[in-house]
């Protein structure tokens, strides 16, 4: 194969890729963490569309906090993966919602669905050698 000397590089393309998402994930959570307890409120009312009704401030809580705290331990490559399982459960969560409110609608629920594979997968392949966790 063409490109098979990428296969040297395989643990600096899951420091890139631990990096980028994890960045993307603290942008995408911190506003939801600052926002106090109505938005997580309404963030945890995402629960209802898994039947979940109880505690909408603490889902809303921990759903913002596995985004930004989470996506941190990515970057660090700490703790990677409780983090990542934290992420992949937030994610199918906001699938579900977002496929629900739209009638099914494939561009409205698919990012999620996306990030809750990546992050699936990256629970099953770990953070790599660059990582604090080193496993």
């Amino acid at each position: 194969m063409v490109l098979r000397f990428l296969s040297a590089y395989r643990d600096p393309g899951l420091l890139l890729m631990r990096a980028g998402l994890g960045a993307m994930m603290i942008a995408h959570g911190w506003p939801k963490m600052v926002g106090g307890p109505r938005t997580w409120e309404q963030l945890g009312g995402a629960m209802a569309h898994l039947g979940v009704t109880f505690a909408p401030v603490m889902w809303g809580f921990l759903a913002a906090s596995a985004e930004t705290v989470g996506g941190a331990l990515m970057v660090l490559g700490l703790l990677f993966r409780p983090a990542t399982a934290m992420l992949f459960f937030t994610m199918v969560v906001a699938g579900v919602m977002r496929f629900r409110l739209s009638g099914g609608e494939f561009l409205d629920w698919a990012w999620p669905a996306e990030m809750a594979v990546v992050f699936l997968g990256l629970f099953i392949i770990g953070p790599g050698r660059f990582s604090l966790d080193r496993s």
